[in-house]
């Protein structure tokens, strides 16, 4: 039987709340402000940014998993499970094994060039224009579809607690408490508090699906399995209108590079790292992580289609298992640990953006400024980017179905031009500036073109497919320009290859070394096991 709190009456009940549960959120709300101050660094743009680069790799896993616990993981995959099954874990399954291959082939050469920004490595390999391209159009995509999202989630979360309330001014609080400690204190406060919420999310999420099970979940989901219905599938029909097989293979992985190689986000908390080991295993440690989300996140939103039927909007499924599953206290807990993984997303994206404005722009502006001056700027943009994030939350929810359908659709045109200039910059040394720059605006422009096709007519240039169709022809599109034009002119320089392209012989001497120390210790026995987890998974779910 439901613990239905939501409709318990008497004095001490706020919306469904005790003032326990409410006194537990006020007091994780001070406790994260105090703890993010505790660990400020702000005293030069290295410790500001990057926080010192000193980080071990459980503090980058941890920290890593809980930003990348975004309102549109928590809140979007879960709704996503209630309307479509599993399937929506493809993401997270497919992402695991790229970023094995960010881990092995890609970070080094972002830690070994000490850069400050993702976007810097494009100029380091190419030009200062790609730089600036990337550095925009990332700006804009932390702004527009991360940080609005992420106080959208976060409101439609507290708006269960406050219904009167609205979500403009649910979004100005969450704004104000996030900026309390990322802002003054940098990346060091933000991924101090990342990991204490990150432990914090798991054993929240374990105690809510263990409710989920107890009120009637496991059985439904019991149900599915021996019946074989294609909601607890992972591998779809082509046809299907969630993740279909051919989406899986050639959509996600590089939406999932996208997010996990070349966002500035997430990948500057592997640029903290004191070490390429020390990244790369919190690279594997946060797949380890991801592959929890299935059974912590996603079963549980299958689990709610038997115990709430007819929710109106799928994005309230996280939201009232945690309202209508959970006893009081554990309810304070809980709506705590959603509100971390909300919190942790935009203390990182504030970070990232005033990261990627002061360095990518402010410093090429005025590259005599101090490290005063740099930081000052830093926290200005943070906070502009607040204000305009805080304007923009309200529409997401007037203008799109739900916040995963939001973020995809949008990422999809964003991604594959950038992800195909990473790609042959890194493994193909005759990818020059002049092709590189050519396929990100040719990458851009058929997106742009097909936005305005979509708009007149009411599918895709591509026809009426789903969007993770459309991304391979938009990569093609910019990796054959981007060839190219770089074959018809000239070779780079030296200078914009040593160092930065892939090296088999490299490669085959750092195999050798592995080979002379501990196999527990080396990251690649780790890639293995997490391969084996991702394989078991599909073929139990198949």
């Amino acid at each position: 039987m439901l613990a239905n709190n939501i409709i318990t009456n008497g004095p001490n009940w706020v919306n469904g709340l005790s003032w326990a549960d409410i006194v537990i959120i006020i007091l994780y709300f001070l406790f994260i402000v105090y703890l993010g101050v505790k660990y400020s660094k702000s005293k030069d743009e290295k410790s500001y940014f990057l926080a010192g680069r000193g980080m071990t790799w459980p503090v980058i896993g941890f920290s890593l998993f809980a930003a990348s616990i975004s309102s549109s993981t928590l809140i979007g995959q879960a709704g996503d499970a209630y309307s479509t099954g599993i399937a929506v874990f493809n993401y997270n399954l497919i992402s695991v094994l790229v970023m094995i291959f960010f881990a092995w082939f890609i970070l080094p050469f972002y830690i070994k060039s000490k850069i400050f920004t993702i976007p810097e490595f494009l100029e380091k390999r190419f030009n200062v224009a790609s730089r600036y391209y990337f550095s925009a159009i990332t700006i804009i995509v932390n702004i527009f579809l991360d940080a609005a999202g992420s106080l959208y989630a976060a409101a439609m979360v507290m708006k269960l607690v406050f219904p009167e309330a609205s979500i403009l001014t649910l979004s100005i609080i969450f704004a104000i408490v996030v900026a309390a400690y990322t802002i003054p204190g940098g990346l060091s406060a933000a991924i101090r508090v990342d990991l204490m919420q990150g432990v914090f999310l798991l054993v929240g999420s374990v105690i809510l699906t263990f409710y989920a099970i107890y009120n009637g979940g496991a059985e439904y989901v019991k149900e599915l399995l021996t019946e074989g219905d294609v909601l607890m599938k992972l591998v779809r029909p082509n046809n299907d209108s969630s993740v279909p097989w051919l989406g899986m293979i050639v959509g996600i992985p590089i939406l999932g590079l996208f997010f996990w190689g070349n966002n500035q986000q997430l990948v500057q908390r592997v640029l903290t790292a004191k070490s390429i080991d020390e990244g790369r295993k919190g690279v594997l440690l946060v797949g380890f992580l991801t592959m929890l989300t299935l059974f912590l996140i996603i079963i549980p939103g299958v689990m709610a289609i038997k115990l709430f039927p007819e929710l109106p909007k799928p994005d309230m499924v996280y939201p009232n298992l945690i309202m209508e599953l959970l006893p009081n206290v554990l309810i304070g807990f809980m709506m705590a640990a959603m509100v971390a993984a909300l919190t942790s997303s935009l203390s990182g994206l504030l970070n990232s953006v005033a990261t990627l404005f002061t360095m990518d722009f402010y410093n090429k502006i005025k590259p005599e400024s101090t490290s005063k001056q740099k930081v000052r700027v830093g926290k200005t943009a943070s906070i502009t980017v607040l204000i305009i994030a805080v304007m923009w939350a309200p529409q997401i929810g007037k203008q799109f179905g739900t916040l995963l359908k939001y973020y995809q659709e949008m990422l999809s045109i964003m991604a594959p031009p950038i992800v195909a200039a990473f790609i042959l910059g890194i493994f193909w040394k005759r990818t020059n500036a002049t092709g590189a720059f050519s396929g990100l605006i040719a990458g851009i422009l058929l997106g742009i073109a097909n936005i305005i096709f979509t708009v007149n007519n009411g599918h895709s240039i591509f026809g009426d497919i789903h969007f993770l169709l459309t991304v391979p022809y938009y990569f093609v599109w910019s990796m054959l320009v981007m060839v190219v034009v770089s074959l018809a002119t000239k070779k780079p320089p030296l200078e914009k290859t040593e160092n930065l392209t892939f090296s088999l012989a490299e490669f085959k001497r750092e195999t050798i070394n592995l080979k002379q120390q501990a196999v527990y210790k080396s990251y690649r026995f780790w890639s293995y096991l997490l391969i084996v987890f991702c394989v078991i998974i599909l073929i139990a779910f198949w």
